[in-house]
């Protein structure tokens, strides 16, 4: 897949430039592919390219893609839209990750649907950074109780936190709000657990995450372009 491969390295020069500019080693942010609404041929191809992890915001997708691509075993899949409770088996017993845990309900059904003779499943607590009603995730004063709580669940491993900022914010307000999941990571290393991840920073805002030391960005159209239906809501968009 030309286009992809070349959209990838595209987008790997970003990173790698953001992270340089940033003071930061080579390889400190992966890429998550962010593959909703296109098709398991699209996800496929981009495998064949070199891409193993995915993101998928809907459950129904991630269901379709997943058996669809059952052959591609080493792929990595993480969901990272909102997630109701009554829809979490699924994910559970297919996703490698979840980035969008924002209450203790969720991380329950997700600990207890997970099949046992899985691997525990990776998942990063979601903050509302940007205080917006529309927006998912729990807010930044529960961010530390929740990762408490979360950590203590078998079947699954706190990996960190996910946020998703205000669209078209100035840079001074995308570094303060990215800035502030860096600050509740180190508030939550400082209680005792072992968080690696920051999940922040998507195709328009990369840079702005990587400089407050987002270790993954989710990145859909500036791999594949344009979506192929309707968006969801705003705060999906990668």
């Amino acid at each position: 897949m030309a286009d992809f491969e070349k959209s990838r390295q595209q987008v790997q020069a970003r990173i790698d430039a953001a992270l340089q500019a940033a003071g930061r080693a080579p390889g400190e942010c992966t890429l998550l592919a962010v593959s909703k609404t296109f098709p398991a041929e699209t996800v496929r191809a981009a495998y064949a390219a070199g891409q193993r992890a995915f993101g998928e915001n809907y459950v129904q997708e991630l269901v379709d893609k997943t058996e669809a691509l059952a052959d591609l075993a080493d792929l990595e899949w993480h969901f990272i839209g909102p997630l109701q409770s009554n829809k979490s088996r699924p994910v559970a017993e297919r996703a490698h990750w979840v980035h969008s845990v924002d209450r203790l309900r969720i991380a329950e059904r997700l600990s207890a649907q997970r099949p046992v003779a899985m691997p525990p499943l990776n998942v990063c607590i979601q903050v509302n950074v940007s205080g917006e009603a529309s927006k998912s995730g729990c807010d930044p004063a529960e961010a530390l109780p929740l990762a408490l709580a979360v950590a203590k669940l078998p079947g699954l491993r706190l990996r960190g936190l996910m946020c998703i900022p205000a669209a078209d914010a100035a840079e001074p307000v995308l570094r303060q709000q990215f800035g502030l999941l860096r600050q509740l990571r180190h508030e939550i290393t400082q209680a005792g657990l072992v968080p690696d991840t920051l999940s922040m920073g998507m195709s328009a805002d990369l840079a702005q995450a990587i400089a407050e030391g987002s270790t993954l960005v989710r990145v859909g159209t500036a791999l594949f372009g344009a979506r192929q239906t309707p968006l969801a809501p705003l705060e999906n968009q990668a």
